[in-house]
């Protein structure tokens, strides 16, 4: 019997058991790790959806309600959501919280921080970074104006990737 080491937290690819066998596969990639895309329109593609470029520039905290519902996947209502933005906005610091909404839409979807970080996107281009957040639930399936639990029956269950789950702390 061959006694192999404990593979240390520095090290990339584990020892094989023998050394004239294969190297081992590696475990699935951290979340961190995964690969970023694109997301699916620029940040100033606001015309390609017009009808929803005009309700955030007149309202954007209805847009903001609609997108925080999906991204929470009904946990938050569009109404609560769209008060807190008021809130906010009426003290001028509605980005600190929109732009936590775009780094969890990043996060499901593995998207990258394109073209800056997300505060900073939401605080020069709140009204652009609405639209294109909306428009990528949009071309994900969704249909960010009829709610959550609409879009989730309208997919009879079946909803869009989950997020890769790290597993957590382990262990030596």
């Amino acid at each position: 019997m061959n006694k192999t080491e404990p593979l240390k937290p520095h090290e990339i690819t584990p020892k094989p058991a023998n050394p004239q066998s294969a190297p081992q596969t590696l475990p699935p990639q951290p979340y961190a790790a995964r690969p970023k895309v694109q997301w699916s329109t620029g940040l100033c593609d606001c015309f390609d959806d017009p009808s929803n470029c005009c309700v955030t520039y007149c309202c954007p905290c209805i847009t903001f309600g609609r997108i925080a519902e999906i991204v929470d996947r009904g946990q938050t209502s569009c109404v609560s959501a769209s008060r807190i933005y008021v809130a906010l906005a009426s003290i001028g610091c509605a980005c600190l919280y929109t732009c936590t909404y775009r780094t969890k839409l990043r996060g499901v979807y593995s998207l990258q921080e394109d073209p800056c970080a997300d505060c900073c996107v939401h605080f020069w281009c709140t009204h652009c970074a609405l639209c294109q957040e909306y428009r990528e639930l949009k071309n994900r399936g969704f249909n960010p104006a009829i709610g959550w639990i609409a879009n989730a029956d309208r997919m009879d269950g079946a909803t869009t990737t989950p997020p890769f789950v790290g597993t957590g702390m382990t262990r030596l």
